[in-house]
């Protein structure tokens, strides 16, 4: 059976959160939206929020992990991520990490993470 694009997504976002806790993160959100906008995952690491954006691939990995963002995608993320900052009051440090899951077979995967992959002033 083939999976289906949100399938993917939905795997690969699990996956991401096993492994974010794994390493002491404290999950905040998963999918949190406002308007049209949507963090995929919102975390806690020690003091810093972690704002993670998930891209998931089924066979081949990345070729590049600037593949998987555009600008336009970064800006949305932005976005939406100052309005999470607004919404609860958020004082403390903010980055953004990106995870590129590749899903290679039934429990198989690769799981890419880029710890500041992009700065929000940059754009």
């Amino acid at each position: 059976m083939k999976r289906t694009t949100k399938e993917t997504g939905d795997t690969a976002e699990h996956i991401t959160r096993s492994y974010l806790e794994g390493k002491g993160y404290k999950i905040l959100d998963t999918n949190w939206r406002i308007g049209h906008l949507e963090l995929d995952i919102v975390a806690l690491d020690g003091e810093e929020l972690v704002i993670v954006e998930v891209k998931s691939r089924k066979g081949s990995p990345f070729a590049h992990p600037t593949d998987a963002l555009s600008e336009g995608k970064i800006k949305k993320i932005i976005t939406a991520a100052e309005a999470w900052v607004l919404y609860h009051d958020w004082k403390k440090d903010t980055r953004f990490d990106l995870i590129l899951v590749t899903l290679l077979g039934p429990g198989r995967f690769d799981l890419e993470h880029y710890d500041n992959a992009f700065n929000p002033t940059a754009t």
